[in-house]
């Protein structure tokens, strides 16, 4: 008998997060506490996005800053976890199999996305990772078939997270909303509507969100959602827990998705 890994997605909301989203953070801490100790995680994020599937071969990830105009403490942070340049051969490998051409890079480090959220579940940052890119231009379901390909993975101890956006209009945020606030009507709606297609496991429903209430306002461009189809397909059918922090800035819904690993037999 062995462990299947979970798979996870967070919404990992704008890049103060870590300083201003505690809800946030108390859910990223808890979901690092429930989940067993992986050997490695592979972490796709909505802020790298290249031609192909492409996984990092950095023995020791880079923590990117790719903002700007937010507080100086921000760009002291450091997320100095070890890389793992072999999990990122075995994906490629996983993917190329699937018949995904993939391809590795040699020293691309963890932007935000992945950083921030890694953070807080795991603060001793000693737990190798690699980082996965997104494939521009291609569409939702091409991302739940490449979560698909790496679902061997979550039998090798390898912890899937993906870290994007359930709502990402910035036309629909507030900055001086307080964190009491009642979150935008819309950006309310289509989160709702987003829990209970994952609740009934309805892939094609959710393949087709654009239709879905606000569901094209929610994301004027695709990037940020499309890690939360990585995860789908990794997810492999798996029941769900929604975490529910507060949204930020009125309409950035901060929602998290844990699939449960079950035991299979050997």
């Amino acid at each position: 008998m062995h462990l299947r890994m979970p798979v996870v997605f967070v919404s990992h909301g704008a890049p103060d997060a870590l300083l201003n989203a505690p809800d946030a953070v108390a859910c990223w801490r808890e979901l690092g506490q429930q989940i067993p100790q992986p050997a490695a995680i592979l972490v796709v994020s909505a802020h790298w996005e290249a031609r192909q599937p492409t996984l990092s071969l950095a023995s020791a990830p880079e923590t990117i800053h790719d903002f700007s105009g937010f507080p100086p403490a921000l760009y002291r942070m450091q997320y100095a976890a070890p890389g793992a340049p072999a999990l990122a051969e075995r994906a490629a490998s996983l993917l190329s199999a699937a018949g995904l051409v993939a391809d590795l890079h040699p020293s691309r480090g963890l932007d935000h996305g992945a950083w921030a959220p890694l953070s807080a579940m795991y603060p001793q940052a000693n737990i190798p990772v690699t980082q996965l890119s997104l494939v521009h231009t291609a569409s939702a379901a091409a991302h739940v078939a490449l979560g698909r390909a790496l679902v061997p993975l979550r039998d090798e101890g390898v912890l899937i997270v993906a870290s994007g956006a359930i709502t990402h209009n910035f036309g629909w945020l507030d900055i001086h909303a307080s964190a009491d606030a009642a979150p935008l009507p819309q950006a309310q709606l289509f989160t709702d509507w987003v829990a209970g297609r994952v609740a009934a496991r309805d892939v094609d429903g959710l393949l087709d969100y654009r239709s879905a209430p606000y569901g094209a306002d929610a994301h004027p461009s695709e990037e940020h959602f499309l890690p939360f189809f990585v995860a789908l397909g990794a997810a492999d059918g798996d029941i769900s827990l929604r975490f529910r922090p507060r949204f930020t800035y009125g309409a950035l819904a901060m929602d998290a998705y844990l699939w449960r690993g079950v035991v299979l037999d050997s």
